[in-house]
């Protein structure tokens, strides 16, 4: 590819692929995406996905080409866990993990749901593990190397997942890995920004520290506290990690994780790495779990946002007419709305429209007008606006043509 910033499905800046920004890149040859919208996505406050829209989700994440999927915590309900049980009965395609607090208990019951995987957390920061969770520190120790010690006898690939592990004290939380990995068990680590701390400067130097450590696999799970979860977990996989863990959309508890649209699209226009995935499908299943949930997201949401390429501005709506329909179409957008799955651009009519945009709406009306009666429709079509704070719709705009020329 000779301009991998520029295809016919996007275009984004040539300096992401200059030699200088690339150097010291580490990306693991095969990325991992590890979907948790079933687990840590329904830890949103207020979320409920029933056993039916568990499996309805977990089938669509297999038709985009997810590697694993995250089915849920068999310890939080007897719901949870036949849900789980059916998704692994289902054999969709990817592996089927589920999350578990460190004991026994926990990790027989994921077992015999018939898992291939199970991620195990324990808290790694001192201070949380006093004062939130009320325990003398080596606890945290003893209960991880008995589970996961369990979990390899069970025959359970094993993630090691240390919450707050990014507000630890460095020598306390290597500690805490090196014995685990040493006495207990663990095929994989996660890297764990438990509260969405981690700045983007700091990635690459906490997972340099602890390939240092441990040689293990690594997994990334950032949340979005200070909105920098999607771009640091690229930054995980360009210092070496090797599975991403998100969410449809960023989904989850406060203010979510990282989004596998944003991370997946990264990678392909960005750093031109494959993510694995049917990226036309992305809308789709954004809009189909935001139904099953009944919950709304921002319209300028990026990727999925419904409306993203919805365009208000007089002088934009001078390009869409005038590029819309050719291959030029990217100077308008980053990538093609094909690419994503998402609805073909319109015009919309607001405050910020302009005498273009009387002019398409009019042209899909066929109704003619003359210059003066498109000024005027334009100054109508801006105090109504005003006054409902939003945009118009086609019954506003025909009562405004009504006015001017007339049925």
């Amino acid at each position: 590819m000779k301009e991998p910033w520029k295809t016919k499905d996007w275009f984004v800046s040539s300096w992401n692929y200059e030699k200088e920004v690339k150097k010291g890149f580490s990306f693991p040859e095969k990325i991992k995406f590890h979907d948790a919208t079933l687990r840590d996505g329904e830890q949103q406050a207020g979320l409920v996905l029933s056993k039916d829209d568990k499996i309805r989700i977990a089938e669509r994440l297999a038709e985009v080409g997810v590697d694993r999927i995250e089915a849920g915590m068999p310890a939080v309900s007897k719901q949870d866990e036949d849900a789980i049980k059916e998704i692994v009965k289902r054999k969709l395609g990817p592996e089927v993990f589920v999350f578990s607090r460190c004991v026994k208990d926990d990790v027989k019951r994921a077992a015999e749901c018939g898992v291939d995987g199970i991620i195990i957390e324990i808290p790694s920061s001192t201070h949380i593990i006093e004062k939130a969770y009320g325990w003398p520190a080596e606890k945290a120790i003893e209960l991880p190397i008995e589970a996961t010690q369990l979990a390899k006898e069970l025959g359970l690939y094993t993630v090691f997942f240390p919450v707050d592990m990014t507000r630890a004290e460095l020598d306390w939380f290597f500690k805490i890995i090196e014995k685990v990995s040493s006495e207990g068990h663990m095929d994989a680590l996660a890297v764990v920004d438990t509260m969405g701390v981690l700045s983007p400067h700091a990635v690459s130097f906490l997972v340099k520290e602890i390939k240092k450590k441990i040689k293990k696999p690594l997994e990334a799970h950032f949340h979005n506290d200070f909105n920098c979860a999607s771009a640091n977990t690229v930054l995980a996989l360009a210092a070496g990690v090797e599975v991403v863990h998100a969410s449809i959309s960023g989904i989850g508890e406060r203010a979510g994780m990282a989004a596998y649209e944003d991370v997946a699209l990264m990678l392909k226009t960005m750093y031109g790495i494959d993510p694995g995935l049917d990226l036309s499908k992305m809308y789709g299943l954004s809009k189909l779990v935001h139904e099953i949930l009944d919950i709304q997201i921002p319209p300028n949401r990026p990727i999925v946002g419904d409306g993203l390429f919805d365009v208000e501005s007089g002088i934009v709506t001078v390009w869409m007419n005038r590029l819309a329909d050719t291959d030029d179409v990217l100077e308008i957008f980053p990538f093609h709305w094909d690419l994503v799955g998402h609805s073909r651009p319109k015009v919309v009519m607001g405050k910020h429209s302009g005498g273009s945009s009387i002019e398409n709406w009019l042209e899909k009306l066929g109704i003619k007008a003359s210059q003066k009666e498109i000024e005027s429709m334009l100054s109508k079509v801006k105090e109504k606006a005003y006054q409902k704070r939003k945009l118009l719709d086609e019954n506003d705009f025909k009562k405004i043509v009504d006015e001017v020329v007339g049925r």
